[in-house]
């Protein structure tokens, strides 16, 4: 009986204010939006607690009120030996889990679609349409181990675990992976996309307030998995260009060669800038081609692509 009572007290003094302390320093950066991509996510999780709290809390209410009701030694006002059936009761605890259900069903069709990653935007924000004359920003994202690294082929530049956005421009993300699949993940931007080695993803997406925030890789990559970060900055126009600016006259080239030294598996990796791009690398990574004389995967579909219909639609391997 002792131990049981220090036990308690431990766990009341000890480990409890331990445990809020180490939740304290999370942030709730999901809830907090400052993307309109993101900002739709986090509405649709609330709709989507709120729906099923209808059944959670109701169904937790009557447990306790059928315990304390019911409890042994209390005799019930009212008592029917032969009940065994009761027709409002069954529509009740069919029909509202039912309604629910389809209510769900409905938003989640419809917000698959409208918050579709390949879906190009058609508004800034809530109210703020998207103009015809505006034109996105490409973003070219690589998934490396352990590191990312964004090309801004408009601007001839790149970075290195540092991903800067003007306000209320959309930006169009291409993404690939070097060596195994990846996640790009940017709670308060837009959610999250895979990355995958040979294949390119798209992501659309818009920042609607500046400040500076974080993105993480959310699929676990091994050993330096944990520091997979990168710094997000919400920048103005004039902001942004001053940083692109910044970057094409102090930073250094980032050519084939320099570009297979940086895909080398690495963990920390600070901050880094390129002034200037290879042309074409992204899609030299995209189809795993960067080393010179290595066949583009590109090329290699190509070829099976004419064999096949050589062979009448039959492929079939050339002989050896």
């Amino acid at each position: 009986m002792r131990q049981k009572t220090l036990t308690s007290r431990y766990f009341r003094w000890f480990v409890t204010p331990l445990a809020l302390s180490f939740l304290g320093g999370c942030k709730m950066v999901v809830m907090s939006p400052t993307g309109d991509i993101a900002l739709q996510e986090r509405n649709l999780i609330l709709i989507a607690l709120g729906m099923m709290l209808l059944i959670i809390i109701p169904v937790m209410a009557l447990t306790v009120i059928f315990a304390i009701r019911y409890r042994k030694g209390r005799s019930p006002e009212k008592y029917d030996p032969n009940f065994y059936h009761s027709t409002s009761i069954e529509v009740v605890i069919w029909a509202v889990p039912l309604l629910i259900i389809v209510c769900l069903g409905a938003v989640t069709w419809t917000s698959t679609h409208e918050l579709d990653p390949f879906r190009p935007l058609d508004r800034i924000s809530a109210g703020k349409p998207l103009a015809a004359d505006i034109k996105p920003l490409d973003i070219q994202v690589v998934a490396m181990d352990w590191k990312w690294l964004f090309i801004y082929p408009q601007q001839g530049i790149a970075s290195v675990n540092e991903l800067v956005l003007p306000v209320d421009v959309p930006v169009r993300f291409s993404l690939t992976s070097t060596s195994q699949m990846n996640t790009f993940s940017a709670p308060t931007l837009a959610g999250m996309v895979y990355a995958m080695p040979g294949m390119k993803s798209e992501l659309n997406a818009v920042l609607n307030v500046p400040g500076d925030s974080w993105g993480y890789s959310g699929n676990y990559t091994g050993l330096g998995y944990s520091d997979m970060r990168f710094q997000l900055h919400g920048v103005d126009q004039a902001g942004f260009d001053q940083w692109a600016a910044g970057i094409k006259a102090a930073g250094s080239t980032l050519s084939a060669q320099n570009y297979l030294a940086l895909e080398a598996p690495s963990q920390k990796v600070p901050v880094m800038h390129f002034a200037d791009v290879a042309s074409g690398l992204f899609d030299r990574v995209l189809n795993r081609c960067v080393v010179i004389g290595a066949p583009c995967l590109a090329d290699v579909m190509r070829k099976d692509r004419a064999l096949d219909r050589d062979n009448g639609g039959l492929f079939s391997p050339p002989a050896m």
